[in-house]
């Protein structure tokens, strides 16, 4: 009887060729499911992945810095002996070490790379020789395209992008034969991992119909309603585009103003209700908030039309009626979270043309309204690729919900996609059971009129922080918004990035309390005051530059959820006995999270 290929029990170090043998046949039949699962949904569709356009825009930008170093000789001359020093003095070195003789590093990884922890990548000098000239030629390709001459601003940080995609890509860490840990680990388990994890890819190309969709948490551990997104609380209204969720209050008094939370279409809300522990919502339920969320639709082709008026009218609008029914009160408190940001953001802005006070202040989390310093995701919104985009989307209605979450982990090549490239599909570990990547794995669709106006207003044209953008006609001035602003931006974000939102401080017109969070786009705003991992700067006004603000700004080890509280509190300090869920004129359509959520992309 031949033995599970999961079995990672060994007696030698030496392989066992018969089980080893075994374990290469299932591999190969992981690998035909694999070829067959990317080959089928490409044979039904006829052309080509989109990937395919992805990696043309990478060639046309490469050649563009290439081009310019041909149009110098000489110079490109000095930079091919600049590269070619250094790995004469890595061979210098490497024959030293390999004569017991002690030896300075030509080139060593950044402190928080954690490719190249294994010992032997220092101790073994063919895999230190491997590594460095990896670093090396990597930290060269860097260098050419921040030195070619007579690029544009934006084709250089396009060039930027894809040779960080394609750096990463080539490390010799994520190959079998050129990574000790790897080698070791299948001779161990005489390939066992190796048939494992190509049993995954094949299971993860059929999940992505043809496309790799990476796995990065094990799913069968989650359940939304069951142990995420479980705080109390009813739908209460519901619409083609929204659910509005109502929290059960946990206090008997509460403060009298509501507050309504506007999260992102481009994740799901829940992000903010992940677990008792991290949970914002519940924690602000208990701080004695009544609170109203935002559940967005998962869009399908009957939504390609629904734009940004839209997700304005049928979204912020019918949740301020909703919340004026449910509880008597015109006026909130609300939130935005990054393009939910953005829309309540425009929705202000549109509200002050038309003198309605009905969001009397508002926070923004990671939330762009200025997008000049938009970071990596402006790669993805020149005018060609725009087009493109838009093609794809009249096909369907809609942006599949893969492509946002493959652009995002693109943004973190090294630990979102090639980390899980070689844990899972070459060591053949399934990945941990992990809240925050089930939610990253969650993704959601973009209706294409939505989409294609968001990327050409915001990251393109820039058109809300110009005073250009136009909704229903009118011409939207932030500095009309009057309203206090809390605008909470992350210091590691690389999707909003904080000098991004710290610029858009400055396009309000009224009184802004700017405050800079550690880590990043999601664990700086899920940063509990239960378990506070992290910090965060508090230091005036917003004006300036970032780096000269952060320097003079105060640190505060923890949360900055309290600091946020007592910000809403002295706003509105009134309070009003707790209201409960269906107490006002709406009825309760349901228990939360609702329905909308559960729709998977």
């Amino acid at each position: 009887m031949d033995k599970p290929y999961g079995d990672q029990k060994t007696k030698s170090s030496a392989p066992d060729f018969e089980e080893l043998s075994r374990n290469m046949a299932r591999f190969l039949e992981g690998a035909t499911k694999a070829t067959a699962a990317y080959l089928k949904p490409l044979e039904e569709r006829g052309s080509p992945p989109e990937m395919a356009n992805d990696a043309s825009e990478a060639i046309r930008t490469l050649g563009r810095v290439a081009e310019s170093w041909m149009s110098d000789p000489q110079k490109a001359l000095e930079a091919q002996t600049r590269l070619g020093s250094q790995f004469l003095d890595l061979w210098a070195t490497t024959l030293r070490k390999a004569q017991g003789e002690s030896a300075e590093p030509v080139a060593e990884p950044e402190s928080k790379d954690g490719r190249f922890k294994d010992p032997e990548w220092s101790e073994n000098p063919v895999f230190d020789f491997l590594k460095q000239a990896y670093l090396i030629s990597s930290r060269w390709a860097e260098d050419m395209v921040e030195e070619a001459d007579g690029l544009d601003e934006r084709t250089r940080h396009k060039a930027q992008f894809y040779v960080k995609q394609i750096s990463s890509a080539l490390s010799p860490s994520n190959f079998l034969l050129t990574n000790p840990e790897l080698i070791r680990e299948t001779i161990k388990e005489n390939g066992a991992n190796l048939a494992r994890g190509m049993a995954m890819l094949a299971e993860d190309i059929q999940a992505g119909s043809g496309e790799l969709k990476i796995r990065q948490t094990d799913p069968g551990n989650f359940k939304v309603g069951e142990n995420i997104a479980t705080t109390p609380g009813k739908v209460v209204f519901r619409n083609d585009l929204i659910e509005l969720i109502q929290y059960a209050p946990s206090t008997k008094q509460v403060l009298k103003r509501p507050l309504l939370i506007v999260p992102p279409w481009i994740n799901k809300y829940y992000i903010l209700d992940l677990n008792p522990e991290k949970s914002f919502i519940r924690w602000a339920v208990a701080q004695g908030l009544t609170v109203f969320c935002i559940s967005w639709v998962n869009p399908k082709e009957q939504h390609a039309e629904k734009g940004f008026e839209h997700y304005m009218r049928e979204g912020i609008f019918a949740a301020l009626d909703a919340i004026e029914q449910a509880t008597g009160e015109k006026k909130v408190t609300a939130i935005g979270y990054c393009v939910g940001g953005t829309l309540l953001a425009v929705t202000m802005a549109y509200m002050a043309a038309k003198r309605d006070k009905r969001i009397d202040s508002a926070t923004f989390f990671t939330a762009q309204v200025d997008f000049t310093h938009a970071g990596d995701l402006k790669v993805f919104a020149d005018e060609e690729q725009i087009r493109a985009i838009e093609a794809d989307m009249k096909k369907r209605g809609y942006l599949e919900g893969s492509r946002m979450a493959n652009a995002f982990n693109m943004l973190r090549p090294t630990d979102l996609i090639w980390s899980n490239v070689v844990n899972v599909y070459m060591k053949g570990q399934a990945p941990s059971a992990f809240d925050l990547l089930y939610w990253n794995s969650d993704s959601t669709r973009m209706p294409a009129a939505n989409h294609a106006f968001y990327l050409r207003n915001c990251y393109l044209d820039n058109t809300l922080a110009k005073g250009e953008m136009k909704i229903d006609g009118v011409k939207l001035d932030l500095k009309k918004i009057k309203a206090p602003i809390f605008n909470l931006a992350a210091k590691e974000d690389h999707i909003a990035p904080a000098r991004s939102v710290f610029l858009g401080s400055q396009m309000f017109g009224g009184p802004v309390d700017f405050v800079l969070a550690g880590s990043g786009h999601i664990a700086g705003v899920v940063n509990s005051a239960n378990k506070p991992k992290y910090q965060f700067w508090t230091g005036g006004p917003a004006e300036g530059e970032l780096e000269d603000w952060t320097a003079k700004a105060t640190e505060t080890p923890g949360s900055w959820w309290p600091y946020w509280f007592s910000w809403i509190e002295k706003q509105a300090p009134k309070k009003v006995p707790a209201r409960e869920p269906g107490s006002g004129k709406l009825e309760p359509l349901g228990d939360a999270p609702g329905t909308y959520v559960l729709a998977r992309a």
